[in-house]
């Protein structure tokens, strides 16, 4: 989703706008990635987040309809979950990883409690898009760059089918919260977000900070 999700979208300066999805990532705490190798421990033990490759479709007026024809039509479950240390404050964050919990984000949830968010988590730092197709509740995001410090805050309608893209073309991963959450706990730009394993590099793809 986003939390209803938007599908993610880059647009490239001077080319026609393409579709990113992200492809199957193998959850925290599996014991081997997509290749079948075994991953190393993280710092702590566990086990990072192994992610696969971007699939990218330049998108002509026949590909944006397979799109839409092909919408997620039922919830994400409950997802996985880790503790997201956004500045002083702490939330609870399901984590959106595999291209159809992308994809589904938020959609058809009817409520958002006040510290109950979703991490998006991309395999590479692009420029991405975010709509509400499908979703009911109001929210906000953030778009974070890949060392986790927030670059953009933005308030989202229920069912906007425009999606909000990123001045930045930096954003590896996206946090969604209820409406209003990053105002109401003074959120701005430049705040750090980290987890309860370390940064969002060491969290998900084994990478110290340098």
């Amino acid at each position: 989703m986003f939390t209803a999700i938007m599908r993610p979208l880059i647009f490239a300066t001077g080319h026609a706008p393409t579709f990113c999805l992200a492809l199957a990532l193998m959850v925290a705490g599996c014991s081997q990635n997509p290749n079948g190798k075994a991953l190393a421990p993280s710092t702590n033990g566990t086990a990072a987040v192994a992610v696969a490759p971007l699939a990218t479709v330049t998108a002509t007026n026949s590909t944006r309809t397979v799109f839409d024809q092909d919408l997620p039509t039922q919830p994400n479950p409950r997802l996985q979950a880790l503790r997201l240390f956004v500045g002083a404050h702490e939330v609870k964050a399901e984590l959106a990883l595999t291209e159809m919990q992308i994809r589904t984000g938020m959609m058809f949830r009817t409520n958002v409690v006040e510290d109950e968010t979703m991490l998006f988590v991309f395999p590479n730092a692009h420029q991405v898009g975010f709509w509400m197709k499908n979703v009911s509740v109001e929210l906000s995001c953030a778009y974070i760059d890949p060392e986790g410090i927030i670059l953009e805050t933005h308030d989202m309608v229920p069912h906007e089918a425009t999606p909000i893209q990123s001045a930045s073309d930096r954003v590896q991963f996206v946090l969604e919260t209820r409406r209003g959450w990053f105002e109401r706990h003074g959120i701005q730009p430049g705040v750090l977000i980290r987890t309860e394993r370390g940064t969002l590099q060491e969290t998900f793809f084994q990478r110290r900070p340098r």
